[in-house]
């Protein structure tokens, strides 16, 4: 039975905001939020990455030290969500301890490299809080890189540093030394492209979708998709609605999901794809609303003819994969 098939899965969650300000609810879990502990077991998911978000502000310095201090704050937050049935894991190892275990691993990580307030060093400092991938963009350009999104309210054009700047060089090398994935979603193609070449090992996109079936900015085109592929890495196909189909065809449900995953998998090979869900960030689709739903996805991955052997790979091997790649650096 496929509820049986989806308990013996390590089912990992690769990209998911925390509500903030924070509420203290995630233990406990809370009908506002699309992910809490109790929606984790019900829906039989072992593994989670938290972001810290951090929303692209000016490029001042007042702005960048606000960024710093609400990451700072967030991984906070983050760090502190252990207790009876959930644990905090800065290696892939310790994410199959936990496991086994029988806790629910959590992994922490950072959206946009804006919330480095400029500063490469903090690096090693996030590095050092068990952050395993920062995404050096969010919506709008930053001091490291342009992004796939121009934000004209923050004076934005097409592009301010023809894809990575000298600072977002430096940090991508910060990154490399010190484990941390380097992470394209958001990211505009040339800061993609410039990235996977300065990478020493695996580059993910960690909340993204296949542009040849959503041509959608955020999406990674089929260029893109070969060169994570010869990165080592992975894409985690998100359950964003208008990544997974043009918004004028409806909503979007866990077989378009199915779908982009399917696509991926025989354009670059089942080991360079995953899944993500941006749970309180915006994604939710039909059939997969919250955490506890997340036997959908599985069901919809059969129907597309994956075995047990690609559902490992495809719900969390790929990832833990790349997690431990990273590692090594």
């Amino acid at each position: 039975m496929t509820s049986d098939l989806h308990a013996r899965l390590l089912t990992l969650d690769s990209h998911i905001d925390i509500p903030w300000p924070d509420r203290d609810d995630f233990l406990a879990g809370s009908p506002a939020r699309q992910v809490d502990l109790p929606r984790l077991v019900q829906g039989g998911m072992k593994a989670v990455c938290l972001a810290a978000y951090i929303p692209q502000t000016e490029r001042s310095d007042e702005a960048r030290e606000a960024a710093w201090t609400r990451a700072q704050a967030m991984l906070d937050t983050i760090c502190g969500l252990t207790g009876p049935g959930a644990a905090l894991c800065t290696t892939a190892q310790a994410v199959s301890e936990a496991v086994a275990r029988g806790d629910v691993a959590i992994v922490p990580a950072m959206e946009n490299g804006h919330g480095l307030g400029g500063d490469p060093e903090r690096v090693a400092v996030l590095a050092g809080r068990g952050v395993r991938y920062i995404t050096l963009t969010h919506n709008g350009h930053n001091d490291l890189a342009d992004a796939a999104i121009p934000l004209p309210a923050l004076g934005d054009g097409a592009s301010l540093h023809g894809g990575l700047s000298a600072l977002g060089r430096q940090v991508i090398a910060r990154m490399n030394a010190s484990g941390i994935l380097i992470d394209v979603s958001h990211a505009a193609k040339s800061t993609m492209m410039q990235a996977v070449d300065l990478a020493d090992g695996p580059v993910i996109a960690s909340h993204s979708c296949a542009r040849a079936l959503c041509d959608h900015p955020r999406n990674l085109d089929d260029e893109q998709l070969f060169r994570l592929r010869d990165s080592g890495g992975v894409i985690q196909i998100t359950a964003m609605s208008g990544f997974l189909k043009p918004s004028r065809e409806g909503r979007a449900n866990v077989d378009d999901l199915a779908h982009h995953v399917a696509y991926v998998a025989d354009r670059i090979g089942l080991a360079h794809v995953g899944l993500s869900s941006d749970f309180d960030g915006g994604g939710g689709i039909e059939g997969w609303t919250d955490a506890a739903q997340a036997p959908a996805v599985t069901e919809a991955l059969l129907r597309r003819g994956m075995t047990e052997a690609d559902l490992a790979a495809i719900w969390g091997g790929n990832f833990l994969r790349v997690m431990g790649e990273a590692e090594k650096f």
